[in-house]
């Protein structure tokens, strides 16, 4: 869309800062209107409504100063949940457990994403995503990649997939690093509806992604990413939700035909709810020993506590991506409207609206 004006202050304390004013287009649109006017070698791409760690960006540039022999393209860190934390001035004073059910369930979600997940990924040079909430680039592979798409919701994820294929196919020696350390805070959606259009939102953008990118699926040319990470994404992200909606289904279908094997269908629900509850509190344990954010020992309690019931709510989150898949299918685009109750508990919850453009995601 359209650029309106740019304006830049002409108080010397405020010197570095640009304003752009343009019509709405979307986040990828505007991102992209951002990226034409710096001209650093790095940029930064923060969500508004996050908030950033002191030494957050000093943290993230450290890779492309320290790397080498490849090129760093992307840098993206740990994403912590701001829900319920004493903020001020922007500054978080005190952190703190959500005190709602569902942004609990989302740190356990976050923690296992963040610190388990992604930090593996990284290892195995398969990261396919950094984070929309806050992110690092190379803005000359950025440009040459073709900047972001405003064709997809999921423009944080569909960027490094194609920044990756750029790299591989112009016979580039390059990296996307993961810092394991938090660096940014979020809020995330405290009620069912609001948490339904996000999660089918972030399933719009991962099948849109994927399928724009889809060359690279089992594809030796992009290296453990074609082999390991695309096919990853493409079973377990896209394909094990529906897989687990069927299941549903004919269980029910089997519970009413009087068939199911309870013996061995008990068994197996013991061993699956096991294994969550296990890697969930494994993934706590894990972040307190590193990091030790929450400081009372409840709070702690609270998310193990929490990591018992989450299970049960998977049934919840098959429905979101099963809802995401059926959206797809019928070209659903834009993002929508999010309600965000804000960092300061003394104003009442305000309702912003996020509109992308007609053509526009652990």
């Amino acid at each position: 869309e359209r650029i309106k004006g740019v304006y830049r202050s002409k108080n010397p304390s405020y010197n570095r800062l640009t304003i752009i004013d343009k019509n709405n287009g979307g986040k990828a649109d505007s991102l992209n209107a951002g990226i034409n006017i710096c001209h650093s070698d790095l940029f930064v791409s923060i969500d508004a409504d996050s908030i950033i760690e002191a030494d957050s960006i000093l943290k993230l540039v450290k890779p492309f100063l320290e790397e080498k022999d490849k090129k760093v393209i992307g840098t993206g860190g740990v994403i912590r949940i701001v829900n319920s934390c004493d903020v001020e001035r922007g500054h978080i004073r005190e952190i703190k457990i959500p005190s709602k059910f569902l942004p609990r369930l989302q740190v356990l979600e976050y923690t296992r994403a963040f610190l388990l997940g992604r930090m593996a990924w990284s290892q195995l040079d398969g990261l396919m995503l950094i984070s929309g909430a806050m992110g690092i680039f190379d803005r000359e592979t950025v440009i040459k990649a073709g900047g972001y798409s405003i064709k997809t919701v999921g423009e944080d994820m569909e960027l490094v997939l194609r920044m990756r294929r750029y790299m591989a196919e112009s016979d580039q020696k390059y990296e996307v690093t993961y810092i394991p350390d938090p660096l940014c805070w979020t809020e995330v959606p405290s009620d069912l509806k609001s948490m339904r259009k996000q999660r089918t939102r972030w399933t719009r953008g991962l099948i849109e992604s994927l399928r724009t990118h889809r060359k690279m699926f089992f594809n030796s040319n992009y290296g453990r990413l074609g082999l390991l990470g695309y096919p990853y994404w493409f079973f377990f992200e896209w394909m094990a939700p529906l897989i687990a909606f069927a299941g549903f289904i004919y269980t029910i279908y089997l519970i009413i035909r009087d068939s199911l094997n309870w013996p061995f269908y008990l068994l197996l629900f013991c061993f699956v709810y096991s294994f969550a509850v296990c890697l969930s509190i494994w993934a706590i344990l894990f972040e307190e020993i590193t990091f030790h954010k929450y400081r009372r020992k409840r709070d702690v309690l609270k998310l193990i506590g929490v990591a018992l019931l989450e299970p049960f709510f998977y049934p919840v989150h098959t429905y979101f991506a099963v809802r995401g898949n059926l959206e797809a299918m019928r070209g659903k685009k834009g993002w929508g409207t999010a309600e965000r109750s804000g960092f300061s508990k003394k104003k009442k919850a305000r309702t912003r609206t996020i509109e992308g453009d007609s053509d526009i995601n652990l």
